[in-house]
């Protein structure tokens, strides 16, 4: 008998093209939605410059191109600077940061995130004046979280930074450190009129010339703080700024600060704020380690035995004149031969006994360590019983 079972049907051929199709569409479309998107980013840049420019932020940007195809945006300038105008004196403020270059970096699916990263070297300069400071890193990149409206966070990093002073064919280094980090946030239920910002500072391998021998050897630092008494984000001049911090009852709180330097370990925190003349007052509680490290570098020994101006004098040992204090040593020195030498010899242990006698017993990592606060007194900085600097008025 013949075989009466049916043919299978055929399905149509065309339903194999629906999903490739589709496929097709969608990249078109996606296609055509970046580069449309693209097209935009130098509107929106303009938009964005020319709104904060009002705002006193003046941004250029010598060669703008955009790539990042298809699911970032890569907008890189070269040529880049900003300058700052005060919108309040009407002045432009002495302020004109140029680098070579500037890439932005925005995914599609987070576009409220931009990150940027920078290439060294970048420049400072009073406006129309050469460049007076010079800024290089091997690494430079930052985040900022809530744009276009007021940011959420923002973040910087640097890798191996140096700052120098320039004049001319001659630079002088100001400050060098292999790695800083700098974090700043509004706090929680903080309001837009009143913004209230936590920052941390981190500095590995750090040193700064120029501010206090201290400091000129490396040493690490952590440092949490929180601000209060600012007014808004526009651009003012720093003395206007910080006079409206001071007015506002505005002040720093020191969380917490950690810095170590070899064996010397010190953990601080207290609440920092300007007075009327724009000096520092405030006070910091210290735990420290290895203080025994910290008087030599003050220079005290070396003040006795060279004989100093009384400037110098007055910062370590105020009250205490340079005349009497070598007509001391001289005439001890003519009562007992060798005497005063002994005496200059034995002064930073002196000073640091004093130090110490004001200080309580502590711990510190698993270490001994003496508690005792520094004191800033009218911009005057005071360890213990001695003042250690002065911190000139900041308007």
């Amino acid at each position: 008998m013949p075989d009466m079972t049916p043919a299978p049907r055929r399905r149509p051929l065309w339903r194999l093209f629906i999903a490739p199709a589709l496929l097709l569409v969608v990249a078109a479309a996606w296609s055509a939605f970046w580069f449309y998107a693209a097209s935009e980013v130098g509107v929106r840049a303009d938009a964005w410059a020319l709104q904060e420019a009002k705002a006193g932020r003046v941004y250029a940007c010598g060669k703008r191109s955009v790539a990042g195809f298809p699911f970032r945006f890569e907008v890189r300038c070269d040529d880049a600077s900003v300058s700052l105008v005060s919108q309040t004196a009407g002045a432009q403020m002495p302020f004109t940061a140029r680098l070579g270059e500037i890439m932005v970096i925005a995914q599609i699916y987070q576009p409220r995130l931009l990150i940027a990263e920078f290439k060294a070297p970048a420049t400072l300069a009073d406006r129309g004046q050469p460049p007076s400071m010079k800024v290089n890193w091997t690494l430079g990149r930052s985040s900022v979280s809530g744009l276009p409206d007021v940011p959420q966070r923002a973040s910087i990093v640097f890798d191996n930074p140096s700052i120098d002073r320039v004049n001319g064919p001659v630079e002088t280094p100001l400050a060098r450190a292999r790695h800083v980090e700098l974090h700043g946030r509004l706090a929680e239920g903080s309001t837009r009129d009143q913004p209230v910002i936590e920052a941390v500072l981190q500095i590995s391998g750090g040193n700064l010339q120029e501010v206090h021998p201290v400091l000129a050897q490396p040493f690490d630092a952590d440092i949490q703080t929180k601000l209060t008494g600012l007014k808004d984000f526009t651009p003012k001049p720093w003395p206007e700024r910080f006079r409206e911090l001071q007015a506002a009852g505005g002040h720093v709180e020191i969380v917490r600060s950690r810095i170590q330097q070899g064996d010397l370990i010190s953990l601080a925190a207290g609440t920092l704020r300007l007075n009327a003349q724009g000096r520092i007052d405030g006070e910091l509680q210290m735990t420290v380690t290895g203080l025994e490290r910290v008087i030599p570098a003050l220079g005290i020994e070396k003040m006795l035995e060279e004989g100093v101006p009384q400037a110098t004098l007055d910062r370590v040992a105020p009250g205490v004149k340079s005349q009497d204090l070598n007509n001391l040593f001289g005439a001890l020195d003519r009562a007992i031969p060798g005497l005063g030498k002994v005496v200059k010899q034995n002064a930073n242990a002196g000073v640091t006994a004093s130090i110490n006698a004001l200080g309580k017993e502590a711990e510190l990592e698993g270490r001994k360590a003496r508690a005792f606060p520094l004191r800033f007194v009218d911009g005057a900085v005071f360890l213990g019983p001695i003042k250690v600097g002065q911190v000139p008025p900041l308007f």
